[in-house]
Order: structure tokens, then sequence, then C-alpha cells
């Protein structure tokens, strides 16, 4: 999934919540998918594919805030935003408004999607989470929770 030199992440933190996202999220959820960028506590671009993201059609500012990981699911052809929530917000309206307008020139379906590492730490945000994204918490790796109903009313095989 990673192409290129991965360097070590800076400790504790946010990175341990991006460490599950890159080796459980995106393994269960973006199966052979093409990691284009991870931003570290540290160091903004600790890896970032330059070239692919332009070959979609977005050049980004340097200056923008970048989510925090970027995969490109090439099965369905989405570019999946995450946002690691431990000490800053989850992808709410506003934050979403900005990843659109980041990512405008974008040739593909835009995918947000908020990861948490536990569901109490997901409780104080939970109101501010936009419509039309996804939550992924870490503690419970295999659901995803989906703010965007539309799709959803079906039965379960219990």
């Amino acid at each position: 999934m990673i192409e290129g030199e991965l360097k070590t992440f800076s400790p504790g933190g946010q990175n341990v919540l991006i460490e599950k996202i890159i080796n459980e999220f995106a393994q269960r959820f973006t199966p052979e998918g093409r990691l284009i960028y991870i931003g570290d506590t540290d160091e903004k671009f600790a890896h970032f594919n330059e070239l692919a993201l332009q070959d979609l059609g977005v050049t980004v500012d340097s200056h923008g805030k970048m989510p925090d990981v970027i995969i490109h699911y090439l099965k369905n052809n989405w570019l999946v935003l995450i946002e690691a929530v431990t000490s800053h917000g989850p992808i709410n309206p506003k934050r979403k408004k900005e990843l659109q307008s980041l990512f405008a020139e974008i040739k593909i379906p835009l995918v947000m999607v908020t990861a948490f590492l536990s569901r109490k730490a997901m409780v104080e945000y939970l109101a501010d989470i936009a419509w039309e994204t996804d939550v992924w918490i870490a503690e419970d790796a295999t659901h995803l929770i989906h703010f965007n109903g539309e799709y959803l009313l079906q039965t379960y095989k219990l």
C-alpha cells in the first residue's frame, strides 16, 4: 500500500491512531489502496505521493490544511480523506467544506472519514460530525458508522 520510503512516526498522541488507520482501517476498508499522504504530528508531510494526487487532477497548496491520511481506493476509484481525532475535532460541516474546497479539482468521488481511538473519545464530538461522512473507531475496527442514512435502510441477517 505504501509506495516509497515511509519515515518513522514521532511517538505518542495522534500518531498512535494514524498507525491504526494505516494498519487496520486501510487493510479492511481500502484493501490494495494507494496511500498518498500521511501527516505526522512533528512533520506535516511524513509521506506524500504528490504525483499520484496530481494524476487525479489535484495540486495541493502546502499551506492548505491537509487531512491526516489520504488513500486512493483503487477498486472503487475513490479518494478517502481521513481525520484522526485525538486533540482536534472531527470532520464537521466547516471542515467538510474546507476539504471539498481543497480537493475541488479532483476527478473522482471523495469519501470523508473521521477516526477515533474509542467510542468514549467519539462521544465528545458526536454532535459535530458532518452528514455524508463516515466514522471509524479503532476499538471497533471491523465497523463503520455512516452519517448518510440515504443508502442504509436495510435488513441484517442475525
